[in-house]
């Protein structure tokens, strides 16, 4: 839909649904003032500069009004972006890339802001446990796309002029998506409860173990991809165009089973190819490969061999390849940015930035990933579990970070939970000279999250634990934890003294970064068939 027809019909649909801040009564009880609410926010005085100078108003009134300017100013920075795109022979090939990959990501925040809207103004109290946290996922996602579309143009040395004048939107519209997201948490979330505990576990059931044994999961449809000709089709991008648009779960999985064979294919699977799932004949088996990079022109965000933002994604028994090797920097294997996505018993390979976790609730089982430098990085609600991590050999002078979480705010529900994974090294790095450093993480962004619990860490990892970013940044915000992990990796005598690092000695603690707390995977997970722990072991 053009941009500026859109804007219409959101002004249209608006004026009948959402009532100004004015028309809005407030709830009873006593009237908050809005330098009293923006104290609950990261910017205490844009805040006040935003809400309307009233007292009249609830938590609610003012956080339906917050949400909807957000809408609206997305709305107006996708047009500006439109602007400069209809003028393409005035920009870098830098600056096109950048503005393209905001111009997609500013249009998956108008989907879900409107989707917040539709939830916040049909409710005056706190929302259940689940549908709290799927609103709180969209607007966390909104402002990870931000962050995202930010990076790209910094990345962008040739963008100079479009970088200037976008910064300050970007940055008032990241404010807004803050203080956004803060006031749903204050007025709709629920205090978080447990809902698993250290003797209470759950297994989702057992996914089908080959092709023909469909009883576990709800399909509608089946088509197979073969390279000889003797399938439906002959490349995964054709599958993936014939599958229906806009699925709803209850219809069941449109399965695509990819054969064996090498796809040198760069695929992309849109938001409107909902509950799609794709298996392969093994890790090894199926491979999809591709050598885009950042330093052949990709940003990050486009260099992925591999990027799904569709919801309901499942993905079994693949190999995912980015060829571009280390000294390529960063190249991305998979980039998944799909709501409720499982891979199971799948293989990323790359060196930078392999797998990019970058936004919404995602869940790995039985999985291989391998890499260098912040090798598992993005902003996702992640949990990888049972799966085989390994730190391959860096170009010289450099030094293996596992992970990079990018957290830029803390009412964000996202971080990365790494739970009964195998840490080592890989072939070539455990046959070299051993003098290449390897770290559990570095904060990538200001509230980075992330924690390791009942692992294995083999000696590879430096005996403090975790890399600095850039000096201090970050080290009294971040969120690092580990808990009961093995391993002569996992001693942590001589760990990181930072502020945010601790060593959870409490299962209560360490329990909200399960499955089952974490990402309510109790509630999505079974119909997917991955089998999974929902709590501690």
């Amino acid at each position: 839909m053009d941009s500026k027809l859109l804007l219409v019909v959101f002004i249209l649909v608006s004026v009948v649904a959402c009532p100004s801040l004015g028309d809005l009564v407030p709830l009873p009880g006593k009237p908050i003032a809005p330098a009293t609410i923006c104290n609950a926010t990261l910017y205490p005085s844009w805040c006040k500069s935003v809400l309307p100078n009233q007292t009249a108003n609830n938590v609610y009134d003012y956080g339906r009004f917050l949400v909807r300017q957000s809408l609206w100013q997305s709305i107006s920075f996708l047009n500006t972006v439109n602007g400069y795109l209809k003028r393409p022979s005035t920009l870098s090939k830098a600056a096109i890339a950048a503005l393209e990959d905001c111009q997609f990501l500013t249009g998956l925040n108008i989907d879900f802001l409107g989707s917040s809207l539709q939830t916040v103004n049909t409710s005056n109290r706190t929302l259940s446990t689940l549908k709290a946290d799927d609103t709180q996922t969209l607007l966390s996602a909104t402002l990870t796309n931000q962050q995202t579309c930010w990076d790209g143009l910094q990345a962008a040395t040739s963008a100079g002029s479009v970088k200037k004048n976008l910064s300050v939107p970007l940055l008032n519209d990241t404010k807004l998506y803050s203080v956004s997201l803060a006031m749903f948490t204050k007025g709709w979330v629920p205090k978080k409860q447990q809902v698993a505990g250290t003797s209470t576990w759950l297994r989702g059931r057992k996914l089908l173990q080959t092709v023909d044994d469909l009883k576990q999961v709800l399909v509608r449809d089946t088509v197979v991809v073969n390279q000889d000709g003797s399938g439906n089709f002959t490349t995964i991008n054709e599958a993936i165009a014939a599958a229906p648009n806009n699925s709803a779960a209850s219809k069941g999985y449109f399965m695509i089973y990819v054969k064996s064979g090498v796809y040198e294919e760069y695929v992309s699977i849109p938001k409107k190819k909902k509950y799609l799932m794709m298996i392969g004949d093994g890790i090894n088996q199926t491979i999809i490969t591709g050598n885009r990079s950042v330093e052949d022109g990709w940003t990050t965000f486009n260099s992925a061999t591999f990027a799904v933002v569709a919801p309901g994604f499942v993905a079994v028994n693949m190999t995912f390849r980015n060829t571009a090797g280390g000294i390529k920097h960063q190249a991305v294997a998979v980039r998944n940015g799909a709501d409720l996505s499982a891979f199971y018993r799948c293989s990323f390979e790359g060196y930078q930035d392999t797998l990019y976790t970058h936004s919404l609730r995602q869940f790995y089982r039985e999985c291989d990933i391998y890499g260098t430098v912040d090798f598992i990085f993005g902003n996702a609600a992640v949990v990888l579990q049972n799966c085989n991590i390994y730190a391959r050999l860096p170009l010289s002078g450099q030094f293996n970070a596992i992970t990079a979480q990018g957290r830029t705010d803390p009412n964000q529900n996202t971080g990365t939970s790494i739970h009964k994974c195998s840490i080592k090294a890989a072939d070539d790095l455990a046959s070299s000279n051993g003098n290449t450093k390897t770290y559990l993480g570095r904060p990538w962004k200001k509230y980075s999250r992330t924690v390791y619990l009942q692992s294995y860490i083999d000696s590879l990892v430096d005996t403090s634990g975790w890399r600095e970013w850039d000096g201090d940044f970050a080290l009294d915000t971040l969120s690092y934890a580990e808990y009961d992990n093995r391993g002569s990796g996992s001693d942590t005598t001589n760990r990181v003294t930072w502020p945010g690092f601790q060593v959870l000695v409490n299962p209560t603690d360490a329990v909200n970064s399960t499955v089952s707390n974490f990402l309510l995977g109790d509630q999505w997970l079974p119909p997917t068939g991955v089998p999974y722990t929902g709590g501690l072991i």
